[in-house]
């Protein structure tokens, strides 16, 4: 049963406007990953402006409680926000509240970095009031942005399309980096100090008091890409697959895509209806749990134990980095020299091992599949995570080249590989009605299993113990495994349109019908030629 402007969709030709959606929701993800990851390049530096105690002989660091609460409370923030407007985008549509992440996202990075308070305790508590706030906004970008970009995508490029929007999540990773190495460099040339540990001067000369001013740079400039972006996600019309299909509007789902496409299309109300009886089913109803529950906890467990692995990697490597030499112990250096190495070393192992494999799965998803793509990089993040546990002394001691090539590559599979793939297959599996809730359950579970490596597994490696690393990363090549045996509950998406990979077509009933009325047919003609033979 097949609807003039969902077949429009399926069969049209990338154009201008595609590219367009691409970098509209891509800006999205882009300002989500630099807000998320920026807070690594600066966590360190909070600890030597708020918490150095004269006389410890080291640094000032954050209380390990406090250091949770500040990298991990805009993933709690995530996690709500992704159930309240995955779920919004299916009740009133995906445009209507496509535009209210935006706004709280740029309020809310701004003002993180107008935290301030007359006590240590007051600026973090400040910080994470509205890093909390600024994850809610980031969380209703992922559910919305990837089912936009797959009802408006054709069904031959609709993998590339979507993982395209969530590659931008590499790029603002390598701009938290750069954004940061860039910025203490310019304050550094500007307020040089001496190493915490110097013969001629005082320890507290070593923290610069202008570094204050430079944390909180950082952080508001997560509102620009944001604005940049909210002119034209207003300009965007709803998607003609909600338009007719939950909505009804056959009408007005033809003349929008009609004009985004440049064809005309038929409005096919009388097939429309009928479509919309088949498929009226809640997320609640046995039907859904029949036709779709295994997909569901498929894409839930996958992308919770993917984000175990992922985020623990990402917030843990400020502490991983001083364990195997790609920067100088913090007694070496100044606060401000700090914030710079540390931000080289994420930007390095960003651009040349979390960066490509974003776009390796942009240009072979629609070749080698989903699937496979999602069965490999778990099974390579197992297989590197495991060799640095086992080698970790020899790595750490003797090779930290080679050691930092290793923790590279876990990167490039994650994103080469299920990183990517759990975010484009929730936004396929499931019916128009419930697309965006079922995207938003997956992501929430997602940022569950993120909210444990910075709370859980991090803990193991703030003090950067080489026990306690080496532990951890065979806790999380063990999640790796788990996510390789749960990816065989979801199916295959590569080639099909949405309504055939959901069912919404009829066509898995139509051919139960098919395959009843050819049985019927067989057996009538086994009668007929036994009447035959019998005379």
């Amino acid at each position: 049963m097949a609807i003039a402007v969902l077949e429009a969709l399926d069969n049209a030709r990338t154009q201008w406007y595609h590219v367009t959606a691409i970098v509209i929701a891509g800006m999205g993800f882009f300002t989500d990953a630099y807000d998320l990851f920026c807070i690594s390049t600066i966590s360190k530096l909070l600890g030597r402006l708020y918490y150095f105690q004269p006389g410890s002989g080291k640094p000032g660091k954050l209380p390990n409680n406090i250091n949770n609460a500040v990298t991990g409370v805009a993933l709690v923030g995530t996690l709500a926000g992704q159930l309240v407007f995955g779920w919004l985008g299916d009740k009133l549509g995906r445009k209507k509240v496509y535009g209210i992440t935006l706004i709280m996202m740029v309020f809310c990075a701004i003002c993180s970095g107008l935290s301030f308070g007359a006590t240590p305790k007051a600026v973090m508590g400040t910080l994470c009031f509205f890093r909390f706030w600024l994850g809610f906004g980031i969380g209703g970008d992922y559910p919305l942005s990837a089912t936009i970009m797959s009802e408006y995508a054709n069904k031959r490029t609709r993998g590339a399309f979507i993982s395209a929007v969530f590659a931008m999540q590499g790029v603002g990773i390598i701009f938290a980096g750069l954004v940061s190495m860039t910025l203490s460099r310019v304050f550094l040339s500007l307020y040089d100090a001496p190493p915490f540990k110097h013969d001629d001067f005082s320890p507290v000369f070593s923290t610069q008091p202008q570094a204050d001013y430079m944390w909180r740079i950082v952080l508001m400039l997560g509102a620009l890409p944001a604005i940049l972006t909210y002119y034209w996600r207003m300009k965007m019309p709803e998607t003609g697959r909600y338009t007719a299909m939950i909505e009804g509007n056959a009408k007005q789902a033809a003349v929008d895509m009609g004009r985004v496409l440049e064809i005309e299309i038929q409005e096919d109300q009388e097939k429309l209806s009928q479509f919309k009886a088949a498929n009226s089913y809640s997320i609640l109803s046995m039907e859904f749990l029949q036709r779709h529950g295994l997909h569901l906890l498929g894409t839930t467990t996958t992308w919770f134990l993917l984000d175990i692995a992922f985020y623990s990697q990402n917030l843990t490597q400020k502490d991983i980095f001083p364990a195997i030499n790609l920067v100088h112990k913090d007694f070496e250096v100044n606060a401000l020299r700090e914030v710079f190495e540390t931000a080289r070393a994420m930007f390095v192992i960003a651009l040349c091992g979390t960066f490509p494999g974003y776009w390796f799965t942009v240009f072979l998803i629609e070749k080698l599949g989903r699937f496979k793509i999602q069965l490999l990089g778990f099974f390579m993040m197992s297989v590197f995570m495991v060799i640095i546990g086992v080698k970790y002394d020899y790595l750490k001691n003797s090779n930290g080249k080679l050691f930092a090539v290793l923790y590279g590559f876990t990167f490039f599979f994650a994103n080469f590989g299920p990183n990517s793939t759990t975010f484009v297959l929730p936004a396929e599996l499931f019916p128009t009605r419930v697309r965006s809730t079922c995207h938003a359950l997956s992501a929430a579970s997602g940022k569950a299993g993120a909210i444990i490596g910075a709370f859980g597994v991090q803990t193991y490696t703030l003090d950067g113990k080489p026990g306690k690393i080496q532990r951890a990363m065979y806790i999380l090549a063990a999640t790796n495994v788990l996510g390789f045996l749960f990816t065989f509950l979801v199916s295959e998406t590569k080639g099909r349109s949405l309504e055939e990979i959901s069912g919404e077509d009829g066509a898995a009933d139509e051919g139960v019908d098919n395959r009843m009325a050819a049985g019927a047919g067989s057996v009538s003609m086994t009668r007929q030629r036994s009447q035959r033979e019998g005379l």
